[in-house]
């Protein structure tokens, strides 16, 4: 069952309305999405997406704030002023070189669809909801959204939703998935510089602090456990009759959980101490990005979507598990009750990050699934707001959360 097909076939009204209401912006959604794609900015400039996102918004009523937290690229649209506050985030930042192989442009287009579709179905006030739209740049790197809870933006929300695309072509219970955390740095060597060929001992080269390291931390992933990931990629130049003063390296580290993440950048740093240590150089390691902590996906609204995902004839194929993969909506999701459910694109091939999957994410197929994740989100934030049981629990829970970190 398709999109276009759902709206007089679902014998729920309501939900018929939605899809409906979904339906006659279709192609507004489309237009929005595919020029997203065809005009790639990368993390921090989605200036024009950003743009684009914010006008349509705006043009269908909503009280749209651009340039929100001092990052000039996000935004926040609001619809209704209802007890419980719903947010649907969206993501629009490319991949330097490779543009939209992460479909963000189809991120954008379904959750900009579920919100135009509840608002214009006339659901927000009759559900006793305020819908939030959030624009969240550099998700790809910078950790827009983390910048974001930071500054207060997701203060008062009491549930986030998102979908994201992949490779794989199936649909997969949500409840049983996560991501991975991860945390990204800079490490600089500095040593002391010589000429090397008549009086390279006066000198203490930065490289060989760089090597040490990375054979250290080559011997270490003997020691890393399934689900845990380590990457360095040195930054170096220089020529050869001089003894290199500086090096520097460019690391990651990925782990399911934040207590296996904590300890295994331990056992990183500690590779890269061992390259100060040998060769008499100072080290300095500076965050170049937020961590990124693993997704919690929220039983009631996964529970939700997964009931949708069948009705609208995807059905579920068991668990997707651990993404090989960060998101910064992991660090919303430990915060407020959230929902970031990975869904194929039928026929897709290829992997995440790469020519072929963007190209994947301006396909037939991929904007095919976009009509089905924004009603499909649509519909979960209806379940939980009209239903008594699971809007208790999900407030219950947003309670929890918001206590939880206001404690830590």
């Amino acid at each position: 069952m398709t999109t276009t097909d759902a709206a007089p076939a679902h014998p729920d009204p309501a939900k018929a309305a939605i899809a409906a209401s979904y339906r006659d912006r279709r192609d507004d959604v489309h237009a929005l999405a595919r020029a997203i794609h065809a005009d790639p900015e990368i993390a921090f400039e989605e200036q024009r997406a950003h743009d684009r996102c914010a006008d349509l918004l705006e043009d269908a009523g909503f009280a749209v704030e651009r340039g929100i937290a001092e990052l000039p690229t996000a935004f926040r649209a609001t619809y209704g002023s209802g007890s419980l506050v719903a947010s649907l985030c969206v993501e629009y930042d490319a991949l330097p070189e490779i543009g939209h192989g992460c479909g963000h442009n189809l991120i954008a287009g379904s959750s900009l669809g579920a919100a135009l579709a509840l608002a214009l179905a006339g659901m927000v006030d009759r559900l006793d909801v305020t819908l939030q739209v959030i624009g969240t740049p550099a998700e790809e790197h910078g950790g827009g959204k983390q910048l974001l809870i930071e500054r207060g933006v997701f203060e008062g929300v009491h549930l986030s939703l998102m979908s994201h695309p992949t490779a794989h072509t199936g649909t997969y219970d949500v409840l049983g998935s996560t991501s991975q955390a991860v945390g990204r740095w800079r490490a600089t060597y500095t040593g002391r510089g010589a000429h090397a060929a008549a009086n390279p001992t006066d000198g203490v080269n930065a490289n060989d602090a760089a090597v040490i390291a990375q054979v250290a931390a080559g011997l270490l992933r003997q020691r890393v456990k399934d689900g845990q990931r380590l990457a360095l990629v040195p930054q170096q130049s220089g020529v050869t009759n001089i003894i290199p003063e500086t090096a520097v390296i460019d690391l990651e580290c990925r782990a399911l959980t934040m207590p296996e993440f904590e300890q295994l950048r331990e056992s990183l740093f500690a590779c890269l101490e061992a390259g100060a240590v040998g060769t008499g150089c100072s080290l300095e390691i500076a965050a170049s990005e937020p961590v990124y902590e693993p997704l919690l996906q929220d039983e009631v609204l996964g529970t939700a979507w997964n009931e949708a995902m069948e009705v609208l004839g995807r059905p579920l194929e068991g668990s997707l598990g651990v993404m090989a993969a960060s998101t910064d909506m992991g660090n919303v999701s430990q915060r407020v009750p959230g929902l970031h459910p990975f869904v194929g694109i039928t026929g897709a091939g290829g992997a995440l990050h790469t020519r072929e999957f963007a190209t994947h994410a301006a396909s037939e197929q991929g904007y095919r699934l976009m009509d089905d994740a924004a009603v499909a989100m649509a519909w979960v934030i209806h379940d939980v707001a009209a239903d008594p049981e699971r809007r208790a629990a999900l407030l219950a829970r947003a309670a929890e959360l918001a206590g939880a970190h206001n404690d830590g």
